[in-house]
């Protein structure tokens, strides 16, 4: 019944620890949006940690909220302000979209706009569901050899092209990868796709440093009990160097700490992973050292980026993928990406399409 065509089902948490499959109604279009039928979405550790905890930070799940934001799918109906998109058409769905042109979109940072309305997180609904509609500029025409499945990892895709651009990786670079989960993996494949000469990744866990190497990692690091300077050292050995530029994509206190260690005098550290608020760090060894320690939030201007890299088989992030769920079995897919299992598990929303 579930599945009957005009239904809309939806993976929505209610409160921490509360997932559930729902009928939702489906929506809209408005004029400058589309509705879509979802195909292919992913699931992220932010997703999850809603279900877990009904928060992130400040933002608290206070109303039910479907979740999902790694995302593609059929357009099916156009609003009538819609020209560059008609039903038929597959695409990737960029999930954060400004409210208003304030002075961050004129800057073309329109990612740090304080109003801007994103996928899944409190109070906007994500797009873990049948059909969803989405403002028509930030959905992008995937190339006929580009998949469903690579259309939804642009978005994770675009947090490692983000974060390659604000640490300036360029050719030649030294790298240092901190975390080897699906963030640590994505900046990996963009930092020698942008012409780093070596990378190395630290992890707790092997199987997924085995990955790291797959994707293209030059070293991997496997991380037991050492010290944060201990880490760097280690890190420093095998690449022979100190790197210019690290990538943290933990937020764990001791790796951040790491990460400082580790980076060159005159080098750049991204804080990428998002942890505990306060973190106590050697700030004053990064500063003597002119080590530049840079955020990011999220990612913009990226989709165009992703989607000519994946077109021309520049990169391949297909091998990201080592789970899919039909909706249906939503629970199990979250319970599957709780557990760590894998790397992206991914979930199949059309019930006559399970492709990739």
């Amino acid at each position: 019944a579930m599945a009957a065509s005009g239904q809309n089902v939806a993976v929505v948490v209610h409160r921490a620890g509360d997932l559930r499959l729902e009928n939702r109604p489906i929506p809209e279009p408005g004029p400058n949006e589309v509705l879509l039928r979802m195909h292919s979405v992913g699931i992220c550790g932010s997703d999850v940690h809603y279900w877990q905890h009904g928060r992130i930070g400040d933002f608290v799940v206070k109303e039910p909220m479907v979740l999902g934001h790694e995302a593609s799918g059929t357009v099916v109906k156009v609003g009538s302000g819609v020209t560059h998109l008609k039903p038929g058409d597959r695409v990737a769905i960029e999930p954060g979209v400004p409210r208003e042109t304030d002075e961050f979109c004129k800057t073309g940072r329109y990612n740090l706009s304080p109003t801007i309305f994103f996928c899944a997180t409190p109070p906007d609904d994500g797009n873990l569901c049948r059909y969803y509609k989405h403002s028509a500029n930030y959905c992008y025409k995937l190339p006929d050899n580009v998949t469903f499945e690579e259309g939804a990892l642009i978005e994770p895709l675009s947090v490692g092209i983000h974060a390659c651009k604000r640490a300036g990786v360029t050719l030649g670079s030294k790298v240092f990868v901190s975390g080897s989960g699906p963030i640590g993996l994505v900046n990996v494949i963009v930092a020698k796709m942008m012409g780093a000469a070596s990378v190395v990744v630290t992890d707790i866990s092997a199987s997924r440093l085995q990955k790291a190497k797959e994707v293209g990692a030059d070293f991997t690091v496997q991380v037991k009990n050492e010290t944060p300077q201990e880490v760097a050292s280690k890190v420093e050995s095998v690449l022979g160097c100190m790197p210019e530029i690290t990538v943290e994509c933990t937020g764990v206190q001791a790796c951040i700490q790491a990460g400082i260690y580790a980076t060159r005098s005159g080098g750049t550290l991204v804080l990428v992973g998002l942890g505990p608020e306060m973190v106590t760090v050697p700030i004053v060894n990064a500063a003597v050292r002119e080590v530049d320690i840079r955020g990011i939030f999220r990612y913009c201007n990226t989709w165009p980026v992703a989607i000519a890299l994946l077109a021309s088989k520049r990169i391949n992030i297909k091998p990201l993928v080592t789970h899919r769920f039909p909706l249906e079995k939503a629970l199990e897919a979250f319970e599957t990406t709780k557990r760590g299992e894998g790397v992206k598990v991914m979930l199949k929303c059309d019930p006559n399409d399970q492709s990739p």
